[in-house]
């Protein structure tokens, strides 16, 4: 008996995956229906018990909505604080990724794996959380709700009438390392609800209402149960193949449809189809090709994979399997794949030369599989088809040249041997026949091959075996030897014939696979979008031997016609966006537009879809085999991520651009400020000297020189302060103070500036004291307020208002210009941006820059917008908001005692 080699690269392969699984974190997810079956105290309950043993357990989150059961679960384990994270008006409590990750516990529990978290995060949702913990190499415990799964969320909806907007993919549950299932019967639940063990009393009562009603929750509980029971045959399934198990176990009653060559196939399948949806099981459509079942006319086998295509709409999964024993090939496919019904149709009589039916094989070779024969359909049509030794029918012989080439090798066989006779035995004579069997098998196959023995029998009877030239035998040894020689030569015959058609198959599996492994390495090392499209094009057109044309969108979204798209005819745009909207295929051998020449599919990367494929083969009919489509989208897909990834690396190259640009400016900001700040101090000092020596023009003249000295030296500090903020040099120093100094402060250092403009204060009475920096504050201010003076006609009055808004203080400045230009609000605090690219005024474009660097120093927010006036005259409003917090309490003034209480009650 040969033991088979296990594969190398398999083998290489699992244990890449057994390392990385070593190297991750455990998950395990408490699974239950809805809230309050008792997935959180389940999960404590268990950290516990491991805390107990001496585990290291940190409680990361663990939401107890206020129940004492839960909270006292609570009582000895160690919890992280939470992260607050400022949203909207709210200071809001978020799991500590950071803190957890530097803390590194052997386990850390999580609850509400679909929570969404704050915007700010680092994650946009918990579970991506987790996935960085089990990647760091922490166990995770969670728990989780079926109505969060994404695939059942609409079904949830349907049932409950409300839509769960928190929710995670499918796949990262079922790569879960354990899933406990926590339930509880529909009306212990809503006991427990009643008595307050599930929400507070308001919100129990609102979730009586709406939610938990009692139909609800079994519908609930029941997909809960069934998801599990997927996740738990899933493991079984894993088990059996880890642990090379062959015998069926009959955990689910899946079934295998066995798709023949005979006419009343599509009843067999419509048959599996209705018997797998009233057992509510999943079922396996399979189609076993041999040697002789691939001599079928064209006609037939489009016809059998038409079969093979309604099973799978019907929802089976399908394949078409090379064997060359039918009932074999079904027995390994029912076990590998733990299928414990195997349908298939009624056996026709069987020729008296055989033994047993084809069922009756197949009970032999799997007696641990059920096996179920579909009756005839009403409608049969009478095409008969010939019996194959496997009881399921035989084909009609090869091609005719076969058999005339067989009679054509035993002719020149025995001309060869002829000459040789006096000087070999019989015996080795034999051999030259025996050779030319397995000649004619192995080029021509069984048929031929069975002629071929006959006749070399024959010729070596006739013309070597005396008396010669006659079929006449002396000795009746020779009947021994011709008996041996057509036995070997029929068993050759065949075994060849048979180790043929496996190379064959064997041949096409590795051209297949070598194409892929092509595609993908050449895909590797192109780093352009049109380099990715011309060699998957080429790849595809080569391997399905027709046009292939790639659709992609442009930056704003639109989908793009191809390049070489004009010598396509019959290419759709407006399919090729059908494709791309709904993420399904269509054209050829689709349900949607099938009459067309086309095939399109869409290119799913991991993050988006990417564009749209389009093929028409030059033979439609491959696209009907299960192994054949499934590798043009295995093609689909490989470009897919290619196109991804390209997209990406430009995106990279773009980030880095920047910094390096932002890096390079700022570093000639601080350069240029720093050294110009001293010769232009000498500069105005100059001119200060000037003119307190000069007299008339000359006197203006240095006036004038001084001005723009120190105007320039201004400019020079907004850029050495830009620069400062941007590299972190400055540190905030925070007091608690009021507003109304800062205010006050920056009005008396813009006096000279403001005096063509009055101003207005609403600042009103009881204004809390707020944490800041005073300085720099006053330099926002500032520069509001010299913003206005500067576009503001003379006379047009200055506005500043300050308001206790949520938790936050919004402090602005109105004034009455000609307001700000539409559409650039936002863009006006970007560096050098001036709301006039063109204009008379000084400026370089730094001040409301600096302004949104200091206030989001201080964890604040700065804005811009229009302001109230006349349509001709609106004026701008600029606003900034500073978080209130919580001041410290003042200190008590001591009681007065003795003389001094005396003297302060006299009159």
């Amino acid at each position: 008996m040969t033991e088979s080699r296990p594969d190398p690269d398999q083998l290489l392969a699992q244990l890449r995956d057994d390392e990385a699984r070593a190297a991750r974190g455990r998950l395990r997810i408490y699974f239950g229906a809805s809230a309050g079956v008792g997935k959180t105290c389940a999960m404590l309950t268990a950290a516990r018990k491991l805390h107990d043993e001496g585990v290291d357990v940190l409680a990361g989150v663990v939401e107890t909505h206020g129940r004492a059961e839960t909270q006292a679960l609570m009582h000895g384990l160690e919890l992280l604080p939470p992260a607050w994270v400022r949203h909207r008006d709210r200071t809001l409590p978020e799991f500590d990724l950071d803190a957890a990750l530097a803390r590194r516990p052997a386990l850390l529990l999580v609850d509400e794996l679909a929570h969404s978290n704050v915007a700010g995060s680092r994650h946009p949702k918990r579970w991506q959380d987790v996935e960085e913990l089990l990647d760091a190499g922490i166990d995770v415990y969670t728990t989780l709700n079926v109505q969060h799964l994404e695939s059942l969320n609409d079904v949830v909806g349907g049932i409950t009438g409300i839509r769960v907007h928190e929710t995670l993919p499918d796949t990262f549950f079922d790569r879960a390392d354990e899933v406990v299932l926590v339930d509880t019967p529909a009306d212990e639940l809503i006991a427990r609800l009643k008595a307050g063990k599930v929400y507070l009393p308001a919100q129990a009562e609102r979730a009586a209402g709406h939610f938990f009603r009692k139909g609800n929750l079994m519908a609930l509980r029941e997909l809960a149960l069934r998801r599990t029971a997927d996740r738990v045959e899933d493991d079984v399934q894993a088990y059996r193949v880890d642990q090379a198990i062959t015998p069926v176990w009959k955990t689910e009653a899946a079934l295998l449809c066995c798709i023949g060559p005979r006419d009343d196939s599509d009843h067999v399948v419509r048959s599996a189809a209705r018997l797998a949806q009233q057992l509510a099981v999943a079922w396996h459509a399979v189609y076993v090709e041999t040697p002789a079942l691939q001599r079928l006319p064209a006609a037939h086998r489009e016809r059998i994979l038409q079969t093979v295509k309604l099973a799978g709409e019907l929802g089976a999964n399908t394949a078409v399997l090379s064997a060359q024993d039918v009932a074999t090939a079904l027995a390994a496919h029912a076990r590998e794949h733990n299928l414990s019904k195997l349908l298939m149709g009624h056996n026709r009589e069987r020729p008296w030369w055989r033994r047993d039916t084809f069922s009756q094989r197949l009970a032999r070779l799997a007696p641990d599989v059920d096996l179920i024969e579909v009756g005839e359909g009403q409608q049969r049509h009478a095409v008969p088809v010939p019996r194959e030794r496997h009881g399921e029918g035989r084909l009609a012989p090869g091609r005719p040249e076969g058999y005339l080439w067989a009679a054509a090798a035993c002719a020149l066989t025995t001309l060869v041997a002829l000459p040789l006779q006096p000087v070999f035995e019989l015996a080795n004579i034999v051999m030259l026949f025996l050779l030319a069997v397995v000649g004619v098998a192995l080029r021509f196959g069984r048929g031929p091959a069975v002629l071929s023995a006959f006749l070399n029998v024959a010729a070596f009877d006739f013309f070597f075996v005396a008396p010669q030239l006659s079929f006449a035998v002396s000795d009746v040894q020779y009947l021994l030897t011709f008996t041996v020689m057509l036995v070997v030569g029929l068993i050759t015959g065949q075994l060849t014939a048979g180790l043929r058609y496996q190379a064959s198959v064997a041949t096409h599996r590795e051209a297949r696979s070598r194409a892929l492994f092509e595609l993908a390495r050449d895909l590797s090392g192109e780093l352009l979008t049109d380099q990715v499209v011309h060699t998957a094009e080429l790849a595809i057109e080569r391997e399905f031997r027709g046009r292939a044309r790639t659709f992609l969108q442009d930056d704003a979204g639109r989908l793009q016609w191809p390049r070489s798209g004009a010598d396509a005819p019959g290419l759709d745009l407006g399919t090729a966006q059908w494709v791309l909207d709904h993420g399904e295929a269509a054209g050829l051998g689709t349900d949607t537009l099938p009459g067309t020449a086309w095939l399109y599919l869409p290119l799913k990367a991991p993050m988006r879809t990417r564009g749209v494929l389009a093929l028409q083969p030059a033979q439609p009919r491959l696209l009907l085999v299960p192994e054949q489509r499934r590798q043009l989208e295995t093609f689909a897909v490989l470009t897919a991520i290619a196109l991804e990834r390209v997209h990406y690396v430009e995106v990279a190259q773009q980030a880095t651009l920047q910094i390096e640009s932002e890096r390079l400016r700022n570093s000639l900001l601080a350069a240029l400020s720093h050294d110009l700040r001293t010769p232009l101090a000498a500069l105005y000092g100059l001119a200060d000297t000037l003119v307190d020596g000069t007299q008339g023009e000359a006197q203006e003249m240095a006036r004038s020189l001084g001005a723009e000295a120190r105007r320039l030296n201004a400019m020079v500090g907004k850029l050495l302060d830009m620069a400062r903020l941007q590299s972190g040099a400055v540190q905030l120093d925070r007091q608690w103070q009021p507003i109304e100094e800062v205010v006050g402060s920056a009005l008396r250092s813009l006096g000279p500036a403001l005096a063509r403009h009055p101003v207005r204060t609403e600042l009103p009475d009881g204004l809390p004291l707020v944490c800041f920096d005073a300085a720099l504050i006053e330099r926002v201010l500032c520069n509001l307020l010299e913003n206005a003076a500067k576009y503001t006609p003379s006379g047009s009055e200055v506005t500043i208002t300050a308001r206790v808004q949520g938790e936050e203080l919004v402090v602005s400045v109105n004034d009455h210009g000609p307001g700000l230009p539409a559409g650039r609000e936002e863009a006006l605090f970007e560096k050098f941006v001036r709301g006039e690219r063109e204009s008379a005024t000084a400026g370089v474009g730094l001040g409301l820059a600096i302004c949104r660097a200091i206030v989001e120093a201080h964890g604040g927010r700065i804005r811009a917008g229009r302001g109230d006036g006349p349509p001709e005259r609106p004026g701008a409003s600029f606003g900034f908001s500073l978080p209130l917090g919580t001041p410290p309490a003042l200190p008590q003034p001591e009681a007065m005692t003795g003389d001094a209480a005396l003297d302060g009650a006299a009159p």
